[in-house]
């Protein structure tokens, strides 16, 4: 894996939809970068620190969220004299996003108010009222051609359905739930799931037409579901629970056909590898390296340095896994499914408990079982599939970057000085990561995936 140099940061980083271009947001500024040599190919000056970016779909334009203002920028790469001011004047604006199209520019005002679609062909302007959440609660089909917006009014959830190219409602339905989470469009714009608050265990199918496909609750007492993710295949339903486990759904009969336990302890019969990060000191003879004779009097009294690199070491069963016992008398409890992601060929999903933060889960959808476990020194940050194949990277804040495929894991050493890996996200086209630290960050160019039988656990 090859890195570029580094480059200074201080605010959201973003690669655009068709792969070209890296947004940066540094302080108040917006640089633009090409994907391939990194140079700057556009810089834009917005009116206050950047808090928040989003491309357009198109990649043609990038809004940028002033949210201390509050206040929406939006700057065209094709014409760089162009550019789009929002204010909202008293109601603020807490969110803001693209419409499919490109053209259209959707805000939610403070205290949810009000929902604003902006846009940018003319000055026309459509509110719809009540919108149920600021981040949240909206959802697109793929091809671009309905929006449905959760609304709440009288005391009830709704969703609306709009027509992305008129603006108009097309239907409107209430949903059953006493306090609606979020919505989701499945990726074939087959099915609407939408689930409700923590307290209450509910999961809803709807058909477009406002249809109830399915309603599933797994119980009735304790915290309910945490996380829901749709396969891209559009063929299974996974639903993260407080409970520790991930219960799958497929779209024929919207009945339970998996469920995966996140026990504590993992014992035989097991097919999984489970790889657990150790450090590898590694002590250098100074003595025996070229070095000046000015370095090696200075260094007189120590001529043995000592590294530390990482590996992973396979590890047999049963073991015993890192976990925490969340306090009883706090908000929040640090438990269930909080990370939970699919990839792209829809055959693997990973998971995290949050009571085993430093412990990463990644299952056999296909064969109903454990594929593997990697289990982590530090908490683990975030988890991303290659957009193109099986390959998960993972990161926890050190100065290493993890990488499992079905052929073996690997910890991968990023070449700077105190550079911790806090986030990380991969280009639309699996051909390269963008790294973030706390003030800057670089990209990896990501070889092709060449599978192998051979587990492998050093660099």
């Amino acid at each position: 894996m090859e890195f570029t140099e580094t480059f200074k940061q201080a605010g959201p980083c973003a690669f655009s939809p068709n792969a070209r271009f890296l947004a940066v947001a540094v302080d108040y500024r917006l640089v633009i970068r090409d994907v391939h040599t990194l140079k700057v190919v556009h810089l834009f000056s917005c009116l206050d620190k950047i808090t928040y970016i989003e491309w357009a779909y198109d990649s043609e334009y990038i809004l940028c969220g002033l949210f201390k203002r509050p206040m929406i920028q939006a700057w065209s790469l094709s014409q760089p004299e162009w550019t789009c001011k929002i204010d909202e004047g008293p109601a603020g604006i807490s969110y803001a996003r693209w419409s499919p199209d490109s053209r259209h520019i959707l805000t939610t005002s403070e205290f949810q108010l009000r929902l604003t679609v902006w846009s940018l062909l003319n000055t026309a302007c459509i509110h719809v009222q009540w919108p149920k959440h600021g981040s949240k609660g909206v959802s697109f089909t793929k091809d671009g051609k309905f929006a449905a917006i959760c609304t709440r009014r009288d005391c009830k959830d709704y969703v609306n359905l709009l027509s992305c190219y008129t603006w108009e409602i097309m239907g409107v339905f209430a949903v059953d739930t006493l306090d609606l989470a979020d919505i989701q469009w499945s990726p074939d714009d087959s099915a609407i799931v939408i689930w409700d608050s923590l307290l209450e265990y509910k999961v809803l199918v709807y058909s477009p037409d406002g249809r109830c496909l399915s309603k599933y609750q797994a119980y009735e007492s304790g915290l309910g579901v945490k996380s829901v993710s749709w396969s891209p295949c559009s063929q299974f339903l996974a639903v993260g629970s407080y409970d520790q486990m991930i219960r799958v759904l497929n779209h024929l009969t919207w009945k339970v056909f998996a469920e995966f336990t996140h026990l504590p302890v993992v014992r035989g019969p097991c097919a999984a590898v489970i790889f657990k990060e150790v450090d590898e000191p590694l002590q250098l003879d100074m003595s025996e390296l070229s070095l000046t004779d000015e370095f090696v009097q200075r260094n007189s009294d120590n001529t043995t340095e000592t590294y530390n690199q990482v590996r992973y070491d396979v590890m047999d069963v049963p073991i015993a896994l890192p976990s925490n016992k969340p306090p009883p008398d706090k908000p929040n409890p640090k438990q269930g499914i909080g990370l939970m992601s699919w990839s792209s060929d829809s055959q693997y999903i990973c998971t995290r408990n949050d009571s085993m933060p430093t412990v990463l889960w990644i299952w056999n959808v296909q064969q109903l079982e454990l594929a593997s476990i990697l289990i982590q020194q530090d908490p683990i940050r975030t988890a991303a599939w290659d957009p193109t194949c099986p390959r998960l990277v993972v990161c926890t804040g050190s100065t290493n970057l993890y990488m499992w495929t079905p052929s073996g894991a690997y910890c991968i050493n990023v070449p700077f000085p105190n550079f911790s890996v806090l986030d990380l996200k991969w280009n639309s086209d699996g051909s390269c990561l963008l790294l973030k630290d706390k003030e800057s960050i670089c990209c990896a160019a990501v070889p092709l995936l060449q599978e192998s039988s051979d587990y492998s656990s050093d660099d």
